[in-house]
């Protein structure tokens, strides 16, 4: 797949900008804080609906403007493709394929694949489980779109089920501190501390109707195994191409492991093996154990908005031993994976987003990581200068400059 063109109006800090990509390879120049990033973002949010730097379609739309406009022709393997999206800030964004609005996201989503290596990914090791949770989600979604729907819902019976547990705790809450002024306004002067009458003890069990808890218990169980199970199976394809990767930028001297780390206690094997009601009972058997503390804390503490992916190396934890230069070479390899298994899927080459990372490698691994795009994979590159790229390569390359929102070729 080749991006052909792009035209951003309103979005960031471009008001009206078209650009062409006439090579294989752009490397779009400049100062930071000129738009950059925010060119990138634009194709990202064409693949995946989502940025990962925002949240809210408002933040996406330069200073008060209603709306944000981002067109771009793609070329695939079965012809010409144009992709707009509308965002607006008080309303929900449109979605037109081929100049048809669409009702479903869904027929959107995987008709330009992406994978985008930032700095922020340097972080993907040594940074909260959230990140990688984020990572897999992206990824999964490329590969099987309908992820992104089986996602939302979980999302959303997650934050219907933790607004149950906070208005019990709430009114837990209010029942002891009523209960607490009541006793101590008619207690003795001198409260015998060896008398627990005293000082009465809240009742612990949950005001919340069990059978209206057990209804949320059975949609979260069901939903979050398939979460489970889908971010396992595209881990478990992803995890030999990126130790491939590994033990070639590394020389044979590191093996590396990826795992996937539910917090519902349940085998890999039972995942490995789809199936998805012994995860869902695994799921329910946490949910009862830790009832309890889900009532006192008043949120969901089981499911996959919990999980993590560890990393091990030479079966080291990476995420508390790996160096600056093993956390860059993992990260790496998984991109470079990432790049790989997209290919394989899809059986097209997908755009490669590399946001101000050559700097953050070292010579070496800029090498494996430029050697690998070639002509194979089309790239968008951000950079503030143009030292880490050798002549031969800017000659193959489409330079354009980049200065407060403006966006112009550049000669060498």
């Amino acid at each position: 797949m080749y991006l052909k063109t792009l035209h951003l109006r309103q979005f960031r800090n471009y008001f009206d900008q078209k650009v062409a990509f006439d090579a294989p390879k752009t490397i779009l120049l400049g100062n930071n804080a000129q738009g950059k990033s925010n060119l990138l973002e634009a194709v990202e949010l064409l693949s995946t609906l989502k940025s990962h730097r925002v949240s809210r379609d408002r933040d996406l739309i330069l200073d008060s403007k209603p709306i944000a406009q981002i067109d771009a022709t793609l070329e695939r393997q079965t012809g010409a493709i144009d992709l707009s999206l509308t965002l607006r800030s008080g309303a929900r964004r449109t979605l037109k394929l081929n100049g048809e609005p669409l009702r479903r996201h869904l027929d959107f989503l995987s008709v330009l694949n992406v994978v985008q290596f930032s700095c922020l990914d340097l972080e993907l090791v040594r940074g909260g489980p959230e990140g990688r949770r984020n990572w897999i989600d992206r990824l999964v979604i490329q590969l099987e779109p309908i992820y992104a729907h089986i996602l939302h819902q979980y999302n959303q019976i997650l934050r219907q089920r933790n607004s149950l547990l906070k208005r019990s705790k709430e009114a837990r809450k209010a029942e002891f501190s009523e209960s607490f002024d009541k006793n101590r306004f008619f207690a003795p002067e001198s409260p015998d501390p060896e008398n627990t009458e005293d000082f009465p003890i809240p009742d612990s069990q949950s005001p919340i109707p069990t059978s209206e808890l057990a209804l949320w218990d059975a949609q979260l169980a069901t939903a979050g195994a398939r979460v489970i199970r889908r971010r396992d199976r595209i881990l478990e394809r992803l995890m030999p191409l990126a130790r491939d990767w590994h033990r070639s930028i590394s020389g044979s001297a590191e093996v590396l492991d990826v795992k996937y780390d539910a917090n519902i206690e349940v085998s890999s094997e039972l995942i490995g093996k789809d199936n998805l009601e012994g995860v869902r009972q695994a799921f329910l058997e946490k949910i009862q154990k830790r009832a309890i503390a889900e009532q006192f804390q008043g949120t969901t503490l089981v499911g996959p908005h919990r999980d993590d992916i560890t990393f091990t190396i030479n079966s080291t934890p990476a995420r508390q031993y790996a160096s600056q230069g093993q956390q860059r070479t993992l990260v790496l390899a998984l991109k470079l994976a990432e790049l790989q298994l997209i290919e394989e899927v899809v059986g097209e080459a997908p755009l490669l987003l590399l946001d101000d990372v050559l700097a953050e490698l070292d010579l070496s691994r800029q090498n494996q990581l430029l050697e690998t795009i070639q002509e194979r994979f089309q790239t968008l590159i951000t950079t503030t200068h143009l030292g880490a790229f050798d002549t031969q390569w800017l000659r193959q390359t489409q330079i354009l400059s980049v200065a407060a929102g403006q966006i112009n070729r550049f000669e060498i």
